[in-house]
C-alpha cells in the first residue's frame, strides 16, 4: 500500500509552499497570517496507539510537518520522516498505514489542542467528530 499517493503529496508540498511564503512575507514586515491548514494525511500503528497526521511535506520529499502521537499521552506539533514511518515492521508482517477514509475540515492547530487537552489524536478525532464543529 502507498502510503502517500500522488494526488496527497501535491497538496502537502503546497501547503508546505504557502507556510514559506508566509514566513518570508513575515520577515519582510507583512502581516500575513501563517497559514493554519487541516491535515491531510492520517498514518497510523494497526497494532498500537501511534497515529500521525500530517499537513505539509517539505520539498525533500520525506520530511513531514503535522502532528505526531506515540501513544505516551503528550501529542506534538513536529516534523518526522515518511520513511522512517515507512520502514517500520510489525508483528504478523504488518506495517504503518494510510487512512483510507481521513478527512477533516479542522486545521492543525484545532487537532492539537484537542489532542493535547484529550491526551490523543484518536481521542481529538472521537470529540472532533462528536461536538461537530
Amino acid at each position: 500500500m502507498t502510503l502517500l499517493p500522488e494526488r496527497i503529496r501535491v497538496a502537502l508540498l503546497v501547503n508546505a509552499a504557502r507556510h514559506r511564503v508566509a514566513r518570508n512575507c513575515i520577515e519582510l514586515g507583512d502581516d500575513l497570517p501563517e497559514p493554519d491548514p487541516v491535515p491531510l494525511l492520517k498514518l497510523f500503528n494497526p497494532c498500537g496507539a501511534a497515529t500521525w497526521l500530517a499537513s505539509e511535506l517539505d520539498e525533500d520529499g520525506d520530511t513531514l510537518f503535522g502532528l505526531a502521537d506515540l501513544g505516551f499521552g503528550c501529542p506534538e506539533l513536529g516534523s518526522f520522516s515518511l520513511r522512517e514511518i515507512a520502514a517500520v515492521r510489525l508483528p504478523f508482517g504488518l506495517r504503518i498505514e494510510r487512512d483510507h477514509d481521513f478527512a477533516s475540515r479542522h486545521p492543525l492547530s484545532l487537532w492539537a489542542q484537542s489532542a493535547r487537552q484529550l491526551g490523543s489524536i484518536t481521542q481529538a478525532e472521537i470529540a472532533l467528530h462528536l461536538i461537530g464543529i
